[in-house]
């Protein structure tokens, strides 16, 4: 299941693991991305932090965690590859992995219906 911020982050997830990156419709208002900036493995996120930092041509701009936990991993390949958001942003280019501490979290965001009739509205 995927869930979506306001903030315009997605995390899937996969039994108690999310997978989090930054929707179509960010990617489409920065523009070309130049640099990604994940955060460090093994970090503990509230919702809402600051998890990662996303630049590009246009401006920059902090990505925040849509739920709280400890991050598992960065995606390594954006370091070399930051266009992998602009080519993929809501598959090879998601930003980090993380381990849920609060299920109950997902129910303050919204699905995919939710996030289109949200996006449609801006």
């Amino acid at each position: 299941m995927r869930y979506f911020t306001e903030e315009h982050e997605w995390v899937e997830i996969d039994g108690a693991i999310g997978t989090v990156g930054i929707t179509e419709y960010a990617q489409g208002q920065l523009g070309d991305i130049v640099f990604v900036d994940v955060p460090a493995d093994g970090r503990t996120l509230a919702k809402g932090d600051e998890a990662a930092v996303v630049e590009s041509v246009k401006a920059a701009s902090d990505v925040y965690s849509p739920v709280s936990g400890t991050v598992l991993e960065g995606n390594s390949a954006l370091a070399d590859s930051p266009d992998l958001v602009n080519s993929d942003a809501e598959g090879e280019g998601w930003f980090f992995r993380i381990t849920l501490s609060d299920e109950d979290e997902l129910g303050e965001l919204m699905d995919e219906a939710g996030y289109e009739a949200f996006v449609a509205k801006l």
